[in-house]
């Protein structure tokens, strides 16, 4: 018997196959080496994807079945609706609070500012007419002086209240509240001189109108103008279209009509209930958003057109009647001591201050019966007009006196009774107050029924939609029940 070789593995038994001599043991390969022969370390991991690129992948899987396109398109329609509600409260919510600014604060504070004007060029007129009666100062025009005064006061504690403490205008307030004691004591002692007949008197009265026409008038004038801005503010606030909600109402109701469009191009069914009731609501809130803002935009701009506008004219009207009343009582009070030239020829300082206020007395006027838009507005301006026309006649009078060296005669024909031009500037103030009245009842109704067109507008919109979005998920879940 022939044994194997020495050295190699005997044949299994039964198999007459060779046997091949085992390998010796392999070396193990060297790990990747980077430059500079250190060892590399493992391959980079795949970068993890994010949970929006998730969220992708399962909405395109979700898109290719019709269960998963309805829900889809479920919650888009539900989005569009409630983005349509939130968006139109928001909207209407600014504008009705702007509305409310323009009837509750603006406006009350622009006529505040020109009472305050109008008040001390009241003070300052009736000062001047005291002064000319001397010792025989009536208790009426000393009534009508303090009234003026505590007017203007009041008037600058309600506007300090209502503006805040770093503003331009609580800057003015600040000033006026200093020239007002100071004209007040200039005042005082005018009088006090000319119950003691002196001469002084006189430049006292001159230089505390000064004062007024000069610092206090002006600074009055410019609060005025601050606050008919602040006024502009709030109606430009309150009456530009809600563009936006406008824009997602359309989107919302042509996503809506496709979605029943589709619905009944793939069941035959010709209605959806739940999708129904969504375009309900969102039509209603459509509706309301587009006749509601429309009328309320109307009617703002009635109350600006026919409110605002012919209070700013009146209340022109009247300061100029107040300052043409002061410059002829300062005529007599002077007596030629304050002269103003123009071109060659020098005419009395007050005299001619007159002629210029009772021109834009007149332009006012024949603006405020234009803008007055019917009868009850009409007839004081038409009164006003009236008075106006006879008291430069009678100031012609008076004037024509003074010159003559008949003081006591023009004096008359100033301050006196009957036939005096104080009864045509009286009648002047009147039917101007009884204008101004009216077209303040005319503003708050036009303004009131603006704001109250925009009224519930936001609630409701905010209602409507969450009903409607909730329509829109239940029309779609009724589709999907179909499919379990």
């Amino acid at each position: 018997m022939t044994r194997p070789p020495k050295g190699s593995a005997a044949p299994p038994p039964g198999t007459g196959a060779p046997v091949l001599p085992a390998l010796p043991p392999q070396p193990r390969p060297l790990p990747p080496q980077r430059s500079g022969g250190t060892p590399a370390g493992p391959p980079p991991a795949e970068p993890r994807r994010t949970a929006f690129a998730e969220g992708v992948d399962r909405l395109r899987a979700a898109a290719v079945t019709e269960p998963g396109r309805l829900r889809i398109i479920g919650a888009l329609l539900a989005a569009l609706v409630v983005a349509f509600g939130a968006v139109t409260a928001w909207q209407m919510n600014a504008r009705s609070q702007a509305a409310d600014d323009v009837l509750t604060r603006s406006q009350p504070l622009t006529s505040d500012a020109a009472d305050i004007y109008r008040s001390l060029a009241d003070a300052n007129t009736a000062a001047s007419s005291g002064f000319l009666a001397g010792g025989q100062e009536t208790k009426a025009s000393r009534d009508r002086y303090e009234k003026g005064i505590r007017t203007a006061a009041e008037g600058l504690v309600t506007a300090a209240a209502n503006s805040d403490a770093d503003s331009p205008s609580a800057a003015t307030i600040t000033e006026l509240n200093r020239l007002l004691p100071e004209y007040k004591g200039l005042i005082e002692r005018a009088r006090t001189y000319n119950r003691q007949g002196f001469p002084v008197g006189g430049a006292y009265l001159r230089y505390a109108n000064e004062k007024m026409q000069k610092d206090m008038l002006p600074a009055a004038e410019d609060l005025h103008k601050k606050e008919n801005q602040r006024l502009r503010a709030d109606y430009a606030d309150a009456r530009p279209y809600p563009w936006a909600a406008l824009t997602l109402g359309v989107l919302a109701l042509a996503a809506l009509a496709w979605a029943q469009h589709r619905n009944y191009r793939r069941t035959n069914r010709v209605l959806n209930h739940g999708l129904v009731a969504a375009t309900a609501t969102a039509t209603i809130v459509m509706l309301w958003l587009v006749v509601g803002h429309s009328v309320a935009r109307s009617n703002l701009g009635d109350s600006y057109d026919h409110g605002v506008r012919s209070l700013d004219v009146l209340h022109d009207a009247r300061i100029a009647s107040l300052k043409a009343r002061g410059n002829e009582n300062l005529t007599l009070v002077a007596r030629g001591a304050e002269t103003k030239k123009v071109g060659d020829e020098t005419f009395d300082a007050y005299d001619f201050d007159f002629g210029k206020n009772m021109d834009t007395l007149g332009k006012g006027l024949a603006e405020a019966e234009r803008l007055a838009d019917d009868e009850a507005g009409e007839r004081p301006v038409a009164a006003a007009d009236g008075n106006m026309a006879e008291w430069k006649k009678r100031h012609a009078s008076a004037r024509e006196q003074d010159e003559s060296g008949n003081y006591q005669q023009a004096l008359d024909l100033v301050i006196g009774g009957k036939g005096a031009t104080v009864e045509c500037f009286d009648g002047v103030d009147t039917s101007l107050a009884a204008a101004i009245e009216h077209e303040e009842r005319e503003f708050e109704q036009a303004a009131g029924d603006g704001l109250d067109a925009m009224g519930y507008l936001p609630q409701g919109a905010g209602v409507l939609a969450g009903l409607g979005a909730a329509g829109a998920l239940l029309g779609i879940g009724r589709r999907l029940s179909e499919y379990r």
